[in-house]
């Protein structure tokens, strides 16, 4: 069986597009949300991030063609998104969950 033939793999891949899209849908509006939203806003982001990282970690373990071929196009965008081709991606994640938690500590704020 495919990794992607997984029934598990396919419903995580749909709730993560589904997020992508709530997410990006959104996100030229973030600078107008009342405060109660802009959590709202980060935490479903923080739940994308989540998500996103089981997945990479789950490609990253598995020796299905698919799923490496998949790993690649993840770096690949990456590095074209400036950063280096030796980037860990875990670390990437963990720096974006550290970004959120700073996020929503500023929306409690009232910032």
């Amino acid at each position: 069986m495919s990794f992607f033939d997984s029934e598990f793999v396919k419903a995580e891949m749909s709730e993560i597009s589904e997020l992508q899209e709530e997410v990006y849908g959104k996100f030229m509006h973030f600078p107008y949300m009342n405060n109660e939203d802009k959590l709202y806003h980060v935490n479903l982001l923080e739940k994308l991030i989540d998500k996103q990282k089981v997945l990479y970690t789950r490609l990253s373990l598995s020796d299905d063609p698919e799923a490496i071929e998949m790993k690649e196009r993840i770096s690949d965008s990456a590095v074209m998104m400036g950063l280096p081709s030796d980037v860990d991606m875990n670390g990437v994640f963990n720096k974006m969950s550290e970004m959120l938690t700073i996020m929503k500590k500023q929306i409690d704020k009232g910032a």
